[in-house]
């Protein structure tokens, strides 16, 4: 080994593989210019740490309240165990250098293990929370929390139960603890997978691509919509006419009213698969109101301008009776909007009622023009009624005379 002098004590040392040999007081100096962090890893100072434990013992805390065990599972899995079971991100997975004729894998989250652990122990039952560390061979990017090494937190209610009664629990204690944590505002998304592929179906997604579509679709969290249209039809090769059919309803939102909106909708009322996963959203939308998880969203919109209605159409072809009507209102000193589009789709023209707090939609078809009415509905509680053409500017003052 070779030798060479440590600069504080000039005394002689020598370097054998990766360890420095000093005297004591030297020790942390030598440390500090030899040893470097793996990228995507950091070190977490009694500051950070008291801050860690305070977070953790807030989420266990509200596990055990809600009845919950705890388990635990070996940081390596083999690697069959873990293979094919993450679609695109598989290629992530770290793998373990051959030991002893064992292929081997860093975990990648507590799911799979949890299943495997669920299937070796014939666990037909329970509510379980684990709390670890998961590795991730990604490219690191620090300034924005993604890490190679970093902890999961799960809560999983293993079993055969009724629809959604489970599902509304685990809603329940998200929103406890982020409540309890005091982040601020915040907003929890849920999904169904078969809304999902019901809505690829009709969109005209072919069944083989579905995975890989999907994969693209949740990237819409850190890319812009732009961004993952492009991906779908240059990288995974979707037609142009799908990913934009998509698009009209990944840019929606809502809780209770959209899934309403949706199972009228008239493509995704053509898929059971859809129709099946939106009627279990309206149940679990109904336990979360007895559960008292309500939406921030909720609460009364700051609105940014004060208009009374939109006017809205049901069918295609109906711009020139669109504008026709919003003319009327106008005249009649009614604050009216209407969509620059010839055909917008009535799920669009409702949604920018939603975020935008417009109170009233006039909304018009082919049949309300033959019967000389227009549909009138509120925007919040969905209610609609038909009123004549001569007497909308009265009942829309009348119901908007407190906005």
């Amino acid at each position: 080994s070779p030798l060479f002098s440590c600069s504080s004590c000039s005394m002689p040392t020598t370097l054998l593989g990766s360890y420095l040999h000093l005297r004591p007081r030297c020790l942390a100096y030598a440390l500090f210019l030899s040893f470097h962090l793996s990228q995507g890893t950091r070190d977490y100072n009694p500051k950070q740490m008291a801050i860690r434990e305070k977070v953790f013992n807030t989420i266990i805390s509200c596990f055990k309240r809600h009845g919950a065990e705890n388990i635990d599972t070996p940081v390596f899995e083999l690697k069959e165990t873990l293979t094919g079971k993450y679609g695109e991100d598989s290629k992530l997975i770290y793998d373990l250098k051959d030991q002893g004729g064992e292929l081997l894998s860093l975990r990648y989250d507590l799911t799979v293990p949890f299943a495997r652990y669920l299937a070796m122990n014939k666990v037909t039952n329970i509510k379980r929370y684990h709390i670890a560390k998961v590795y991730r061979r990604d490219n690191p990017a620090m300034t924005r929390g993604r890490y190679r090494e970093f902890y999961q937190c799960d809560f999983d209610i293993a079993g055969q139960y009724d629809p959604m009664i489970p599902d509304a629990e685990c809603l329940k204690i998200v929103h406890e603890i982020l409540s309890e944590l005091e982040l601020g505002d915040f907003r929890i998304k849920v999904n169904d997978r078969r809304i999902l592929d019901g809505m690829f179906a009709v969109c005209g997604v072919p069944d083989d691509k579905f995975r890989t579509i999907c994969s693209t679709v949740d990237k819409l969290d850190k890319m812009s919509w732009e961004d993952v249209r492009s991906e779908m039809v240059k990288e995974k090769g979707l037609s142009e006419e799908a990913a934009d059919q998509i698009g009209q309803y990944v840019s929606l939102q809502g809780g209770m009213d959209l899934a309403e909106r949706l199972l009228q909708d008239a493509k995704m009322s053509q898929s059971k698969q859809a129709c099946a996963g939106l009627t279990d959203m309206k149940q679990l939308f109904s336990y979360l109101q007895l559960f008292q998880v309500t939406d921030k969203a909720s609460a009364e919109k700051v609105r940014t301008t004060e208009t009374q209605v939109m006017v809205a159409s049901a069918q295609k072809n109906l711009l020139e009776e669109r504008l026709r009507l919003t003319a009327e209102l106008w005249n009649a000193g009614i604050k009216a909007e209407v969509m620059y589009k010839k055909n917008p789709k009535l799920l669009s023209q409702l949604q920018h009622c939603e975020d935008s707090g417009i109170p009233l939609v006039a909304i018009i078809g082919e049949q309300e023009l033959k019967d000389g009415v227009v549909k009138l509905r509120t925007v919040h509680s969905r209610e609609e009624i038909d009123v004549s053409r001569a007497e909308l500017v009265e009942e829309i003052k009348r119901r908007t005379s407190d906005v």
